[in-house]
């Protein structure tokens, strides 16, 4: 039986949204505009009122690289001392949103459940630094963490598994298209959330959850907007039309209601004809940002958490 993209939304979100849409239609007929400062403000309160309590972890250490000390980094190690598993978390926000600090209580859940150290990296938002500035940050935090690592006697040595929501999927999926071909990258497996992968916005999704759904496919634009210039070419930016040959394991994980779903089974499609092993979950009655929500929708938040745990392990 074939896993229907979408079923009916959750019963937990569905008074939410609609007070959500409420806000945002007044919103529109008082002609407010969206600004960097209210994007990154609600996402921030959003989290706050609706993240919950995250579990303690044993240890949590801000830092820097030495070869890279602009961009802050955090640490978090559920069993200092033992081999674990290193996954760097790239958070979503639409190149534009988030943080360390908003998404602390995601990065401490996915330590626990997954019993491996997430390194989150405080990288560039546009649009005071545009397209690739934040990608680059990233990128250099990759190439030069293991070393820093080692010397911290951290991780078990055997690759970095990078993941990320959202914008932080697209960083993701770039990092790793790059790494198929640069041994300075060591990426041995990636995680996907509701990734954004195609920054041309051409996937069917985009107009069947384009309005309505929390994050709107006119949102999107007006996020893309800001982060690319006029003479960047998004289609070669998108993961989705990056060569998939020499991928790592991925876990792509979707939303039924999310306007970016159908990039994730366009994308699991290029890379099955690849023969990359992904592991695909849809939760159908879920939208965009759901592990943002978790006292809305606990059971949700915890079933990726195990997915990602169970990947972990099996890689």
């Amino acid at each position: 039986m074939i896993e229907p993209r979408s079923s009916p939304l959750h019963p937990a979100l569905a008074p939410w949204l609609a007070g959500i849409n409420q806000i945002a239609a007044q919103a529109a007929a008082k002609g407010i505009e969206p600004t960097p400062a209210a994007a990154r403000e609600a996402l921030a309160n959003m989290t706050l009122y609706f993240g919950g309590q995250a579990p303690e972890i044993a240890a949590v250490r801000d830092f820097v690289l030495p070869s890279l000390p602009t961009v802050p980094l955090r640490l978090y190690d559920p069993r200092p001392g033992q081999p674990l598993p290193v996954c760097v978390y790239l958070h979503g926000g639409g190149h534009m949103a988030g943080s360390i600090e908003v998404y602390d209580p995601i990065y401490r859940r996915i330590a626990a459940h997954a019993d491996c150290l997430v390194v989150a990296v405080e990288y560039r938002l546009a649009p005071e630094h545009p397209y690739p500035q934040g990608l680059d940050d990233c990128i250099q935090t990759i190439r030069g963490l293991p070393s820093w690592l080692a010397s911290q006697n951290l991780g078990d040595g055997r690759g970095l598994l990078v993941a990320g929501d959202s914008g932080g999927g697209a960083l993701t999926a770039t990092i790793s298209a790059l790494a198929a071909h640069d041994r300075s990258l060591a990426v041995r497996g990636q995680a996907l959330i509701y990734p954004s992968l195609d920054y041309t916005l051409s996937q069917p999704s985009t107009v069947e959850n384009g309005a309505g759904y929390l994050l709107e496919t006119a949102r999107i634009r007006w996020y893309f907007d800001q982060y690319f210039g006029p003479h960047d070419d998004r289609r070669a930016a998108s993961p989705l039309f990056m060569t998939a040959a020499g991928l790592p394991p991925t876990l792509l994980i979707t939303a039924g209601y999310c306007p970016l779903r159908d990039e994730g089974y366009a994308y699991a499609e290029r890379l099955a004809a690849a023969g990359v092993p992904c592991e695909h979950v849809n939760l159908s009655d879920m939208l965009h940002t759901y592990l943002n929500l978790h006292t809305l929708v606990p059971q949700a938040c915890d079933a990726t958490y195990d997915a990602m745990a169970s990947w972990i392990a099996r890689l």
